[in-house]
């Protein structure tokens, strides 16, 4: 098992890096997953504006991409995060950076786990295993 965290064009954000390894386990763990290595990579708006170009030929902003290297029940995988688009999202949803932070991270292994948001039923899904993430990490 090995979660880490890293930083490309900007400074890392604030957080218990223990704390969320933790809880990224046991969000793991829930879906009856175990970790493999996962690397949360945090980045700007224009850095992972390439990253989308070049690997996936999008040409948009987004606040997360994931790669996803999952092996049957062990997940695995690279989770690009655009702190600029987490702290746009938490604006326009009127939440704290840190909760969007959190929504995001969560959003990263519920990709490697399994979960989609490709239609409105998958993002529907994807939002409510969100919000228990958060939840979670909040009573851990």
């Amino acid at each position: 098992m090995n979660i880490e965290f890293y930083n490309e064009d900007v400074v890392l954000p604030h957080l218990d890096t223990e704390r969320v390894k933790k809880w990224l386990l046991f969000i793991a763990g829930k879906h009856e997953k175990e970790v493999g290595e996962i690397s949360y990579i945090f980045c700007s708006d224009s850095y992972l504006l390439e990253v989308n170009r070049q690997y996936l030929d999008h040409d948009y902003l987004t606040d997360i991409i994931t790669f996803d290297y999952t092996e049957e029940n062990t997940v695995s995988g690279d989770v690009f995060i655009s702190t600029d688009r987490v702290a746009e999202n938490a604006v326009e949803f009127n939440v704290s950076y840190d909760e969007e932070l959190l929504r995001v991270i969560s959003h990263g292994i519920l990709h490697l786990i399994g979960f989609n948001d490709k239609n409105e039923a998958d993002q529907e899904v994807m939002t409510q295993k969100e919000n228990e993430s958060i939840l979670d990490y909040h009573n851990i």
